[in-house]
């Protein structure tokens, strides 16, 4: 049965929308693969996630997108090497080394160490594996957080935006109403006029 919800999106699903396909961006895959995975995920269809991505949630990550870009770009340029290329590589080097001292004859001796030190480097480059999967774990957590902050600051700027905004607006308000209690105190001013009592002494007298 296809995902048919048609309620409005959550934060956290704009978030999560977000997170798939900057992630499909930074390795090369494509957009309508990532609006499939989400869709999935939240029981939508993947037009849905591609409209929502589209009409807001790219607006809103524009600094984030330009980042997974370049990631894609230096992620093409290297070329780290797998546990099975390391193994391979052991394997040429130890197997060269036993076939140029062949001449002197293969002993038991020779055999056991060439299969201690093929073991020893094939624990090394497992480990070497494990901390690569360890250290991209750390990567994706740590751009998931990048991504939550460039959002976050974005959104700040909108608000100081409209903050400064009804500051200017309330300065104008209280500049006019300045002006109007200053016109409103000359005008009265105007308005008061002096005589002189049967005493001699002066009186203020309003018009």
């Amino acid at each position: 049965m296809s995902p048919t919800r048609q309620d409005a999106w959550s934060q956290d699903e704009d978030l999560l929308l977000a997170e798939v396909v900057l992630r499909h961006i930074r390795e090369g895959g494509t957009q309508l693969s990532a609006f499939e995975e989400v869709g999935k995920q939240l029981s939508r269809t993947s037009a849905a996630c591609g409209f929502r991505w589209n009409s807001f949630v790219r607006k809103q990550y524009k600094s984030g997108i330009e980042l997974a870009k370049k990631q894609r770009k230096e992620l093409k340029k290297q070329s780290v090497p797998t546990e099975k290329d390391l193994t391979v590589e052991i394997v040429s080097e130890e197997t060269a080394s036993s076939i140029s001292t062949s001449s002197e004859g293969v002993t038991f001796q020779s055999v056991l160490y060439f299969l201690e030190n093929l073991h020893k480097k094939a624990a090394a480059a497992s480990s070497i594996e494990e901390a690569k999967e360890k250290s991209l774990q750390k990567i994706k957590e740590l751009e998931k957080k990048s991504y939550s902050l460039v959002a976050e600051n974005e959104r700040l700027a909108k608000s100081l935006k409209a903050i400064e905004e009804d500051y200017r607006s309330l300065i104008e308000i209280m500049e006019r109403a300045r002006k109007m209690v200053v016109l409103q105190e000359e005008d009265r001013q105007q308005k008061v006029k002096f005589q002189m009592d049967k005493n001699g002494n002066l009186e203020r007298v309003e018009k």
